[in-house]
């Protein structure tokens, strides 16, 4: 599931089946069906009442779906895509008037612009710098000249009644003979370039602002949380101060302070750094609000108890695993209750963060933990009672807490039906 976020960066399926389909599969067939129109003999209307324009219009909402929903999930089928209009349209149209269908001019050029549109859409994928610029150049040259070749067409053909047909249009050199068709040639030549050069820019910037993006989102998260960060995208009021209900997670090392004194820093940081992706991992499919470190201390904020009971469980056997090695070991400890949370800060640096006694009582929670230990605190535990397997409980005298605290150490998750 994409986080608002995400959906924002990456975009949504509809959307790029839309952009497909304007910026590229519906190009040829808009010429076609005009083209068609004044051709035919008989009244637009009696063109309008046969399949063809419907039919091509069909290839090429199908063309745009297949292409949309391939470059959305990250496939870059270029050339496929741009052959899979002509394909259909060819197919169904062969079955109803049979092969002389292919008597057409108009038909061909659909095929020809689609394989030559497809190949440089092809080669823009893998290519870079001026080659990509050029690709794209090209590309844009031959769509407007899409008009052209459809204009040709329109004042070569004879055999559909029209009535100023002049042969000597039906070759090359004869066509380009007329100065008000070289004319339209080379202005279709430079408004091809011009789009092109134009798109080079947008594309450019578009790169760079994807790209700016995607380092402030990064940025925004390890500052904000992911759940909070994609949460403010679309409701900006969850930044500010408010008092929820919450749960709150200590993690810390002990005997770290005494391990580090031996080490390198550079050791140091990179078992740190080790030991936070570790964690990371197992908050990433769970609804953790926050996570914050500070030296080796992991604090984790989840929606409720039951949310973050079974990340906390295997946060513990992971971690077990982790800092064996070091002959370490991580103490934990659970609390829920009542905190405000939201930017604190002045008016030119803020941050989000949490404060509250349920923050201070489950840091002290934690300080009471023995190595691979987790304690919950009795509201933990009277909301987990029926899904938990626990030790022996008892009471902690807690620093700064004027009464002693109850707390329950968890062994496992009950068996269902247990």
């Amino acid at each position: 599931m994409f986080s608002e976020l995400e959906i924002r960066l990456k975009g949504t399926a509809a959307g790029h089946i839309i952009e497909e389909l304007f910026t590229n599969s519906i190009h040829f067939p808009l010429a076609n069906i005009i083209l068609e129109l004044l051709l035919v003999s008989g009244t637009p209307l009696s063109y309008l009442m046969k399949p063809d324009p419907y039919l091509i219009i069909l290839a090429c909402l199908i063309q745009a779906w297949a292409l949309g929903i391939w470059k959305y999930r990250g496939h870059s089928l270029r050339l496929v895509g741009n052959l899979i209009g002509p394909a259909i349209y060819t197919a169904i149209e062969v079955m109803l008037e049979g092969a002389e269908f292919f008597d057409s001019p108009n038909h061909w050029a659909y095929w020809g612009f689609a394989l030559a549109i497809g190949l440089l859409q092809e080669g823009k994928q893998t290519a870079a710098g001026g080659l990509k610029g050029f690709l794209i150049l090209g590309e844009h040259v031959i769509r407007t000249n899409i008009l052209l070749s459809a204009y040709w067409i329109f004042e070569a053909s004879h055999d559909r009644g029209y009535p100023s047909f002049n042969p000597e249009y039906q070759s090359f050199t004869g066509f380009f003979s007329d100065h008000s068709h070289q004319y339209i040639g080379i202005v279709l030549l430079l408004l091809g370039l011009a789009i092109g050069f134009a798109n080079i820019t947008a594309e450019r910037y578009l790169r760079m602002l994807r790209e700016t993006a995607k380092t402030l989102r990064r940025y925004s998260e390890w500052f904000l949380g992911r759940e909070i960060l994609s949460l403010s995208m679309t409701d900006a009021s969850v930044l500010t101060l408010q008092r929820r209900e919450r749960t709150v997670m200590f993690m810390d090392i002990r005997g770290f302070t005494r391990w580090s004194e031996s080490k390198h820093p550079e050791e140091v940081v990179a078992m740190l750094n080790t030991y936070f992706e570790t964690a990371e991992q197992f908050f990433d499919e769970s609804c953790v609000i926050k996570v914050k470190h500070t030296g080796d201390e992991i604090l984790t904020v989840f929606t409720s108890p039951e949310a973050g009971l079974r990340t906390v469980l295997q946060l513990r056997d992971a971690m077990t695993d982790f800092l064996r090695p070091y002959a370490l070991s991580a103490g934990t400890g659970v609390h829920c209750g009542p905190l405000v949370e939201g930017l604190i800060g002045s008016r030119e640096v803020k941050a989000y963060d949490i404060i509250g006694d349920t923050v201070n009582t489950g840091k002290r929670i934690c300080d009471q933990a023995a190595g691979d230990e987790i304690l919950l605190s009795q509201a933990c535990y009277e909301k987990l009672q029926s899904s938990i397997v626990i030790g022996e409980p008892r009471t902690i005298v807690a620093k700064g807490k004027q009464d002693s605290l109850r707390v329950y150490p968890v062994m496992n998750l009950k068996e269902p039906g247990v």
